[in-house]
């Protein structure tokens, strides 16, 4: 009786993969398949790496080629050794599925690192993971789906359309434990034999780490797997002693709570506001203020991370961006010890989610819902920022009427200068420079059309800041009113071919981390709080951080708590009394 064909020669064909094939002989080994296509990845699927090792010049001459070959033979052969390892239980139904994947996350990886200047890390993939179905409209483009078809469609076809043989028995795991060493054994002597001229190139040039790709994604995943974070046991408290502290005897006897609003920035450069010093003046309208003498922007104040997902629990949190990084276990926020106080606390947010730390307040979101008395402030399916004013009041109102008593904190979290689509972030009446780049591939635009783009977003900042300031004057009868406004991290706007925001902290320039920071106190709030806006304005230009957020709101609102610490109270040196 004939074999069927699957099972001739003693070797099992993976089925409906031989239709196409009528020779045995013309059948793939795993191995061979696999080595083509790591090459592939090696070499085709890193041109960003390769790119940004020829910007640093070290591509020149014999070494620069002997750099590129040790360095792309040792990347296809570690990722040949992951992919056995991956495929080892089940090669058969496994190896296509894995080798498709890593070809779809390495071209996906290529385009966003070739037209934006990115690198890949965690911090950069869980800004991917959170990102929302709008944000995410705004990088689709036909060059990703051109990109993503080139490195991963063509190979992916071929690879699928390549019967494979799969020896059974013995002998197989015997060639797949020679293959797994042999591939480990050409990655370290590859990369050994360049290893001292890539270790400089390495601890010179940090960012080139997180360019290898698709390595770096791998990597990536498996630190969000296992995470230096204990996150098992329930979230610890925090703060549970707060308390309001009494008034001063200065602060007159108005016994109105005090209403401050924190507005949470999103994606601004501090270099680019004009309340700073820039040469165009994109904030006319807090220029304005801060001729009352009631508004000061402090202009030497950075970040604690150069994402969302990086920024705002670090700046939430008590432990500054050193001690929030090395942190082991997750403990309550700001908003936490806010409450604690028996303050009343409420989030709007016009973008994608706190990122935890309004999981315990009262919320609200402006996006993908109806907003009464919106009119002229969306376009489409998106709101700009000013949308969050409407319907404040009812928000506030819903709050605990114990609390209120005591004193309200609403955070509005913006969309802010998000990129790519920066255009999209400003009204027309607000466009005050021109021409405006329109596309999501800002490779694609002149410096100045970017430009253009991003300050329209400075101005409509303005503009809500303003809208702020006037909403919380027209309720200056029944609170004593502030703001204050802080960015969660900069952007880069194609200095040095480089885009967007994300990068690993040490090496981001310095415009991801230069935020703007600028605090509003009415009369009635400052005799209450005994903090001069004319002694701050003398301190505008000292240096600050998000490390001082935390503390600088509980001396605001008066709180008192263990975990206050008046050195990192940015206010407490103007306060009187202090």
């Amino acid at each position: 009786m004939r074999k069927p064909k699957f099972l001739q020669h003693g070797h099992v064909v993976q089925p409906g993969a031989a239709w196409h094939t009528p020779q045995h002989s013309a059948d793939w080994h795993p191995h061979t398949a696999t080595a083509l296509l790591c090459l592939w990845l090696a070499s085709v699927g890193n041109l960003a790496l390769w790119r940004a090792l020829h910007e640093v010049g070290a591509l020149h001459g014999g070494t620069g080629l002997g750099l590129v070959l040790g360095l792309g033979l040792g990347i296809a052969a570690l990722l040949a050794s992951l992919v056995l390892l991956l495929t080892l239980a089940a090669p058969r139904w496994l190896l296509k599925p894995v080798l498709t994947m890593l070809l779809v996350v390495a071209a996906i990886g290529s385009y966003f690192m070739l037209a934006y200047g990115i690198v890949i890390d965690a911090t950069m993939l869980t800004n991917a993971l959170q990102t929302d179905v709008r944000e995410a409209a705004d990088l689709l483009h036909w060059r990703m789906l051109l990109t993503v078809a080139v490195l991963a469609g063509a190979p992916a076809w071929w690879l699928w359309r390549t019967a494979l043989r799969y020896p059974q028995g013995p002998k197989a795991h015997l060639k797949n434990a020679l293959f797994l060493i042999a591939t480990i054994a050409l990655s370290i002597g590859a990369t050994g034999l360049i290893y001292q001229n890539l270790a400089g190139l390495m601890r010179n040039h940090t960012q080139l780490r997180y360019l290898v790709n698709p390595l770096n994604s791998v990597y990536a995943v498996a630190r969000l797997a296992h995470p230096k974070v204990d996150r098992t046991g329930p979230l610890l408290p925090l703060g549970e002693d707060a308390h309001l502290a009494p008034l001063a005897a200065s602060a007159g006897a108005s016994h109105r709570p005090p209403l401050v609003v924190l507005v949470l920035g999103e994606t601004a450069r501090s270099g680019n506001f004009g309340i700073n010093g820039y040469a165009r003046n994109t904030t006319p309208l807090l220029q304005a203020e801060v001729q009352k003498g009631q508004t000061v922007s402090f202009t030497n104040a950075w970040s604690c991370g150069t994402s969302t997902a990086a920024s705002v629990p670090c700046m939430f949190s008590p432990l500054g961006r050193e001690g929030y990084n090395a942190r082991s276990t997750d403990t309550e926020g700001l908003l936490d010890v806010l409450q604690h106080a028996g303050l009343a606390v409420l989030w709007v947010d016009n973008q994608s989610g706190c990122k935890g730390v309004c999981d315990r307040v009262a919320s609200a979101s402006t996006t993908g819902v109806p907003v009464p008395g919106a009119a002229g402030l969306c376009e489409g399916a998106e709101c700009f920022d000013a949308v969050m004013l409407q319907g404040l009041d009812e928000r506030i109102a819903a709050l605990p009427a114990a609390a209120r008593a005591k004193g309200v904190v609403v955070v509005l979290h913006q969309m802010g200068g998000h990129g790519p689509a920066y255009s999209h972030r400003s009204a027309v009446q607000r466009k005050l420079f021109g021409p405006e780049c329109t596309s999501s591939a800002l490779q694609e635009c002149s410096q100045e059309s970017i430009t253009n783009a991003y300050d329209n977003t400075i101005v409509e900042t303005d503009f809500l800041l303003d809208g702020v300031v006037q909403w919380l004057q027209a309720r200056s009868g029944q609170w004593d009113t502030a703001m204050q406004y802080v960015a969660d991290h900069g952007e880069s706007l194609g200095e040095n071919n480089i885009y967007l925001h994300g990068l690993p902290y040490a090496v981001a320039p310095d415009v991801q981390k230069h935020v703007p920071w600028i605090t509003w106190l009415s009369p009635a709030f400052t005799q209450r709080s005994g903090i001069a806006p004319a002694c701050l304005q003398k301190q505008a230009a000292a240096p600050i951080s998000h490390d001082n957020f935390f503390h600088s709101v509980l001396g605001l609102m008066g709180v008192r708590t263990g975990v206050y610490r008046p050195a990192l109270d940015m206010y407490r040196a103007c306060a009187a009394g202090a």
